[in-house]
């Protein structure tokens, strides 16, 4: 079986994609397990929810804890899905990429990068070990790929801190390149007009 990494930055629908593929598993008889990391207990403690409504339960994983600790007969799935996978340890990921090795597919669905374009420690383990690395893309406020995202607070940028801090919109803001570049210098978001011109 196989191991996949799909990224993408925030307002990506990452959520909403890796629910719609458990769905669409289940419909077709196939055993999902729906995992997410702990440390991301904005929809509850034993949910994961996406902006479009969807939404579903999933075991969580704390730091020092492994797939085998949390589930018993871990053999009977068929696929395994896991959302903010960024957030998992070295370990966790390298447990997932035994399990493809072994006996399921193991879908992982994450950001990539941080505010400061950093890898996370679950990023980087994907990218080094998945079979397959794909992107979700999204678009910034110009209409530009987005490939990166802006970290605000009350009009302001962020340009350093903690590397995790939970939020979604109101936080966060995808933007491309040069967009990120001029808010970092202006210490304030791009304000971008509509627009019809996508190019990604």
């Amino acid at each position: 079986m196989k191991m996949y990494y799909f990224y993408g930055l925030m307002s990506s629908s990452k959520t909403a994609v890796a629910l719609m593929k458990k769905f669409s598993f289940e419909e077709h008889g196939k055993k999902v397990l729906l995992a997410k990391p702990a440390l991301d207990c904005r929809d509850g403690k034993t949910f994961l929810k996406s902006r479009i409504g969807l939404e579903s339960e999933a075991i969580t994983l704390k730091e020092n804890e492994t797939f085998k600790e949390k589930v018993d007969d871990l053999i009977l799935y068929d696929v395994i899905i896991t959302d903010e996978s960024q957030f998992f340890t070295e370990k966790q990921i390298e447990e997932l990429r035994d399990f493809a090795d072994h006996w399921c597919m193991v879908m992982c669905y994450g950001l990539k990068t941080d505010f400061m374009s950093r890898l996370f420690t679950g990023s980087k383990r994907l990218l080094e070990l998945a079979d397959c690395i794909r992107e979700i893309p999204t678009s910034c406020g110009c209409g530009k790929k987005a490939i990166l995202n802006l970290k605000v607070n009350n009009g302001n940028v962020i340009k350093d801190g903690e590397q995790v801090e939970l939020g979604g919109d109101d936080k966060y803001l995808p933007m491309c390149h040069a967009c990120y570049e001029t808010s970092l210098i202006s210490g304030k978001p791009v304000q971008h007009l509509k627009t019809t011109n996508f190019d990604f």
